[in-house]
């Protein structure tokens, strides 16, 4: 008996240690920002105006918001309303919280897209009528999309857009495309074979849609599809590199959606600078298959890191706190990575998700393997398949989306159609951090590459910096779990100067070419402690 209530009095406090140790990880704060924005924002663009535009797609029905004026999509191709006086596209504005509808004229289901250099999103793609379109929208008051009628030279859906060191956007592969193409077009041909993308082509799955598609530093493109990656000069159309399947051969990209990232790019003035990609979660080989017969299989719980300038690269595994599957993954200002959204069973696609991971995950580059993860505070609403999430220039992440059904169902479903947007704060935005944070007071908008640049920023709180650089961030293009033309660039901190008792001078030098940054708009922060002050628009040009 005695012998009974031991092992039981060490069971109770081995369970209420581990409960502990993990309250005390967690982390963040959540804000429910809007009920609804009349649509489920399948996908998501933050542009230079502080405006998230979002969209899902038209063949869905009525949306739960009218366009204005009694303006009506009159689409005779339409596989739900021919004629629609409901948005599919909406324009956040982040300042006011407000929602303003927006006109798509053609299905933008599972379509892609990246913002040019001078602010423009260019989105590409879509499903039916909208297959073979390029859709414009301009960061300005009012504005709203304009469409170009067969602007791409192959049917784009599932596909993956870059921005490239010369301004332009490839554009990769998409259901039954193996190739790639670019906007604007500059000569012919308009498309160009990726056999690749054959390569890794799974019959009646796929498993090479939307490819995690990152611009190295030496200009060529890394691109994974399914297990595996190349190096691709896409000037002269050469693989210049194969790297080795991921360990486990499992699956990544759509359907078994996984997600990555090309982690902060640091010392850029190196002749050499180590470019690093992280690749997390997915589902097992086989798991969509088996979820459309009503089997649920775990999703991976690894993230895999692989140097892909190393001359012998190779994965590296690590195991993450919770399996995930459509998770999203979005560089913060500090340079750590939020792991947010998904579901711990089965895999994209109608109905195929079980099992929402509420909780994000903190990921921590830099920290010894053993350290790496910190499960954060959980959300109360589920996003499942079709949810995304963007940094936004307060350091806050915008979520929102999930529909997980081929039209608007609200009621009688497992998991109904979100119409929600929430915001996640990290830890480093809670009031007991605020006399770190730095805020910036003066910097040039317009910068060139390999330019001095000098920021004046304050600390509220007196106390002595520690730990101070500057970054820039990306904003992406999210959609089915990947963000894409999201990178981070760690400019450091050259020289610190004071200015009196709260304010500093920090000096800093641009990237040095197109291959780090290509020209446009980003989030510059100054971080001190890891603390980042919000964000100010700097266009490169």
């Amino acid at each position: 008996m005695r012998q009974t209530f031991i092992l039981s009095l060490l069971f109770f406090q081995l369970v209420f240690s581990s409960h502990r140790v993990l309250t005390d990880a967690a982390g963040g704060r959540w804000q429910l920002l809007q009920k609804s924005i009349g649509i489920s924002a399948m996908h998501m663009q933050l542009l230079n105006n502080d405006r998230v535009i979002m969209f899902d797609r038209t063949d869905f029905g009525k949306s739960n918001i009218s366009l204005p004026d009694g303006k009506c999509r009159n689409d005779s191709r339409d596989l739900a309303l021919k004629i629609d006086c409901t948005a599919h596209s909406v324009e956040y504005n982040v300042l006011t919280n407000t929602v303003r509808p927006l006109t798509v004229q053609t299905d933008v289901w599972c379509s892609s897209g990246a913002v040019m250099p001078d602010g423009r999103l260019i989105q590409t793609g879509g499903f039916n009528d909208g297959e073979r379109r390029i859709r414009i929208f301009k960061p300005c008051p009012n504005c709203d999309w304009q469409e170009v009628e067969n602007g791409l030279g192959a049917r784009r859906w599932y596909a993956t857009n870059h921005i490239l060191p010369d301004g332009r956007q490839i554009v990769i592969g998409g259901r039954r495309q193996f190739n790639f193409e670019f906007y604007p077009k500059t000569t012919a041909p308009n498309v160009y074979s990726l056999p690749f993308l054959v390569q890794t082509n799974e019959a009646g799955v796929e498993n090479n849609l939307y490819p995690f598609v990152f611009l190295n530093v030496d200009g060529n493109l890394f691109i994974f599809a399914n297990n595996r990656a190349i190096l691709l000069d896409y000037a002269s159309n050469k693989v210049v590199k194969e790297y080795p399947t991921i360990p486990g051969a499992d699956p990544r990209s759509y359907p078994s959606t996984g997600s990555a990232v090309l982690l902060p790019l640091k010392n850029l003035q190196s002749p050499a600078i180590e470019a690093e990609v992280l690749v997390c979660g997915g589902a097992p080989k086989g798991a969509y298959r088996q979820a459309e017969n009503g089997a649920f299989v775990g999703a991976l719980n690894t993230c895999a890191r692989i140097k892909i300038n190393d001359p012998t690269p190779q994965w590296v595994l690590e195991t993450m706190p919770k399996p995930r599957v459509m998770g999203d993954m979005i560089l913060l200002p500090n340079g750590n990575v939020l792991i947010i959204n998904g579901a711990a069973k089965g895999a994209a696609g109608w109905e195929l998700g079980r099992e929402p991971v509420l909780e994000p995950v903190l990921y921590r580059p830099d920290n010894p393997p053993a350290s790496r993860f910190e499960l954060q505070n959980p959300s109360t609403i589920p996003r499942m398949y079709h949810s995304t999430a963007v940094l936004l220039r307060d350091g806050r992440v915008l979520v929102g989306g999930s529909n997980a059904h081929a039209l608007y169902n609200f009621t009688g479903v497992l998991f109904p159609t979100e119409l929600s947007l929430e915001a996640f704060s990290p830890s480093y935005l809670d009031a007991t951090v605020s006399n770190l944070r730095p805020k910036i007071v003066k910097s040039n908008t317009q910068v060139k590459h390999n330019q001095k640049l000098v920021i004046e920023f304050a600390v509220p709180g007196k106390v002595a910096l520690d730990k101070v650089y500057v970054t820039m961030v990306a904003p992406s293009f999210t959609t089915h779990s990947f963000s894409m033309n999201h990178r981070l660039l760690v400019l450091g901190s050259e020289k610190v100067t004071p200015l009196g008792k709260t304010n500093y001078q920090v000096q800093v030098t641009t990237p040095p070419s197109g291959n780090l940054a290509p020209s446009g708009y980003y989030l510059l922060f100054v971080v001190h402690q890891d603390i980042p002050s919000e964000g100010i628009w700097v266009q490169v040009q």
